[in-house]
């Protein structure tokens, strides 16, 4: 996956409310687990960006997304839960995009997730 241009705005923004005073790997996860449960406005509607082997979404597919999933699931990525076969399902955030009509705090958090991946930063 090609890496994106650094965006100052957003560097700042994960760097001084999402990872600030984080020390290790499970430090920078709970940042970000946090920031993403206060700024996510559930429920919103999604589509799939990429397929993954770890979920069974495909490409295009909508989905609604119902919450975070629990702290221990995202120890090493961020999984939100979605309404699947009367259940929930966590899957991975990076794999989903909100849609237009879903409110823009929640959109400028995932773009935040998404810019963190594809600059290839890691816990």
């Amino acid at each position: 996956m090609a890496r994106q241009k650094r965006e100052e705005e957003r560097e700042n923004r994960i760097a001084m409310e999402i990872v600030v005073d984080a020390y290790d790997a499970q430090e920078r996860a709970m940042g970000w687990y946090y920031y993403l449960q206060e700024q996510l406005q559930f429920p919103f509607t999604a589509k799939c960006l990429a397929e993954r082997a770890i979920s069974p979404l495909q490409v295009k597919d909508e989905v609604e997304v119902i919450g975070m999933a629990d702290e221990v699931e995202c120890a090493h990525e961020m999984f939100v839960t979605i309404r699947w076969e009367k259940r929930g399902l966590a899957v991975p955030l990076s794999q989903l995009k909100p849609t237009n009509s879903t409110e823009e705090q929640t959109r400028e958090a995932i773009a935040d997730w998404h810019y963190w991946v594809n600059m290839g930063h890691e816990f």
